[in-house]
């Protein structure tokens, strides 16, 4: 059988196959296995607990303890343990151990205590009754998660809290007629002090109040005085800050004035640049379109030109393939004689005519020297000196002639000119 467990429950599985205990929240129970369910929220222990002090002076102690298993595996194996071996009483035996362990520690804490100890230190008994007892429910798998210990109170037989309380209350009634006298005379006291003293501020506040209002009085005089000197001086900055805002007024109009003048200049300027650029822009337009015509009349005069001298050039070529078809014609009418061929042409074109009046023309008005020398016979036979001597014989007329025609004399290394009648040398 398939068995669960609800969330603050555990199952304790035994029997067979299952060497100790199982603890499980889900499990299958088979033939000869025993399953049993606790839950582990804890439970609270009202106890009222008998103990003695030191002092061999019963008292009862009302308590409430808030304990139960702690959820951890080792703790729930060992609560689970605790279950399964006393399975007949259950519940009810984890009741009784948890009330005697909870009584046994109190007893040994309490009896190693006075009364007035565990009276006025009772968080210091608690503490140790609570560390005694989770001390020996650790063995069981339990935890205490709160105690709270109530009011001490008197065992049967005892009066022992009953006479404390008497005593607090008399000391508290003795003490509450003290203070009560105490604070009568403390008031009386008071009052009179009190009297006194409002008596000596009512005159300190007259005497503040006296000298405040003539302090007052002195400060509104300061005040005002102040406040004229400041209206002075106010006023004079005033005055002096309209002079000034006017005269910074009149620089900034004429500030303003200069600037306008300056631009009228920069405009009339541009004006004129605007227009000079105008006239330089047609100007050059002008030009331009001279340069232009000019270019385009010269290219027509350069193409005319050159249209004339090709078709000249062409006629030239024409008329010279023709004289070099005649001549051809003549060359072979003369049988390839050149020389007649060109005497004949000479003949022809009156080219001898031409000479000899060019040769006419260039004799016409001159007056030649004529210089004849004589250098002797050679009839004298073979001179081995001959040609030395021919070369000396010719050199005087030779220096004779270059005088007469350019005036240049010969050097004197060379010798010099004879005198003779006409300038002429007769060797």
């Amino acid at each position: 059988m398939y068995k669960t467990a609800s969330a603050n429950e555990y199952l304790v599985i035994t029997g067979v196959g299952i060497k100790d205990v199982k603890v499980a929240r889900k499990a299958m129970v088979y033939p000869g296995q025993k399953s049993t369910k606790f839950t582990i929220t804890p439970m609270n222990y009202t106890l009222s607990l008998h103990a003695m002090t030191v002092e061999k002076l019963e008292f009862t102690l009302p308590a409430v303890f808030t304990i139960g298993p702690e959820d951890k595996p080792a703790s729930i194996l060992k609560y689970a343990k605790l279950l399964a071996s006393n399975s007949e009483k259950g519940i009810k035996h984890i009741q009784e151990l948890v009330t005697g362990i909870v009584e046994g520690e109190t007893r040994v804490i309490a009896a190693s205590m006075s009364m007035e100890e565990i009276f006025k230190e009772r968080k210091f008994f608690k503490e140790h009754v609570m560390e005694g007892v989770q001390s020996e429910l650790n063995q069981f798998g339990m935890t205490i998660y709160n105690a709270n210990i109530k009011q001490l109170q008197d065992a049967p037989g005892s009066e022992y809290f009953m006479y404390l309380r008497l005593k607090s209350q008399e000391g508290a009634i003795n003490q509450a007629k003290v203070d009560v006298a105490q604070a009568k005379l403390l008031g009386a006291v008071g009052e009179k002090e009190r009297e006194a003293e409002q008596r000596k501020n009512i005159i300190e506040i007259e005497s503040k109040t006296v000298v405040y209002e003539q302090n007052r009085q002195v400060e509104i005089v300061k005040a005002q005085t102040q406040l004229e000197t400041e209206k002075t001086i106010f006023n004079n900055n005033v005055r002096i800050a309209e002079i000034e805002a006017e005269k910074r007024a009149a620089v900034r109009d004429a500030e303003l004035q200069r600037d306008v003048e300056i631009k009228r200049a920069m405009v009339a300027q541009e004006k004129a640049r605007a227009e000079q650029l105008a006239k330089t822009t047609v100007q050059a337009e002008m030009i331009q379109t001279l340069a232009a015509a000019d270019l385009f009349k010269k290219k027509t005069e350069a193409d005319a030109y050159f249209y004339t001298k090709q078709k000249e050039a062409e006629a030239i070529q024409v008329m010279y393939n023709a004289q070099a078809n005649g001549i051809k014609l003549l060359q072979q009418a003369f049988n390839g004689d050149n020389a007649a061929t060109l005497q004949y042409i000479m003949l022809d074109r009156g080219i001898f005519q031409d000479l000899a009046k060019s040769n006419a023309a260039a004799v016409k008005g001159m007056e030649p020297k004529i210089t004849v020398w004589n250098t002797g016979s050679d009839a004298a036979g073979q001179d081995a000196g001959k040609p030395i001597r021919e070369i000396f014989q010719t050199l005087p007329p030779l220096m004779s002639i270059i005088n007469d025609q350019t005036g240049i004399n010969p050097p004197n290394w060379i010798g010099s000119l004879p005198q003779q009648p006409n300038n002429k040398t007769v060797v």
